[in-house]
């Protein structure tokens, strides 16, 4: 699998998102995905989006093939600075969890165009990078990952998460989420000894991802500089 990820890493380009015309096509490839799930309700626009899309904590990542998105994420920094997102509304308790000071990863909105899909690339991989490497960029505490019941083994097998709340109504969404958390210092070295492709490949560059600096809205919980992603 590794060696098929790298082969998809040399033709894939990431992109983090600020204009609003790129954020128009990831709300339109979020509602074909949900809405090929018959996850979401129907409407007029074909657009998918939400109050937590725009806020100052949020950066939203694509990956690029051939000069179109075909994937996406959306991540949520959460730090004493801002404790907004998106699962947390959802599973507050997270929170009390939670040392003071510490931080939070909240990735959502995890989309693969169903016509990429077909041609057997291993979008998955690419995109599950994203949070992955926003881990050790932003220096992250612990990682949320609110997904479907049946997607679990994936999270657990590859990335080390565990099962933290059973599964509620999401908003929005016509089916259960389940909350999967993962102390990411902890599990880093076993996730890159299964999946070394998950990490930083410095001989792709294009692998790289240009996170922003998020000053002023995000503070990592101990000194320290980040790391390159």
């Amino acid at each position: 699998m590794n060696k098929q990820v790298i082969e998809a890493l040399k033709r894939a380009r990431y992109k983090v998102l600020t204009k609003s015309q790129d954020l128009e096509e990831v709300y339109r490839l979020r509602y074909s995905c949900y809405r090929a799930e018959r996850s979401i309700a129907e409407n007029e626009r074909c657009i998918m989006s939400d109050a937590f899309d725009k806020t100052p904590n949020c950066v939203h990542v694509a990956v690029e093939i051939d000069g179109e998105i075909v994937a996406a994420v959306r991540l949520h920094l959460v730090s004493k600075l801002s404790l907004m997102s998106p699962t947390l509304e959802v599973f507050p308790e997270i929170l009390d969890d939670l040392k003071h000071g510490e931080t939070v990863l909240d990735s959502t909105r995890f989309v693969i165009a169903p016509e990429a899909r077909k041609q057997r690339v291993p979008l998955h991989f690419l995109v599950l990078r994203i949070p992955f490497l926003a881990t050790m960029f932003y220096d992250i505490d612990l990682a949320l990952a609110a997904v479907r019941v049946e997607h679990t083994a994936f999270y657990r097998r590859y990335l080390g998460y565990e099962v933290a709340m059973e599964p509620r109504s999401y908003p929005g969404l016509r089916k259960p989420i389940q909350l999967l958390t993962t102390k990411v210092r902890e599990q880093r070295a076993a996730v890159l000894a299964r999946t070394p492709v998950f990490g930083p490949v410095h001989e792709i560059p294009q692998s790289n991802i240009a996170f922003p600096d998020l000053s002023g809205v995000y503070v990592a919980s101990k000194d320290g500089g980040s790391e390159a992603a």
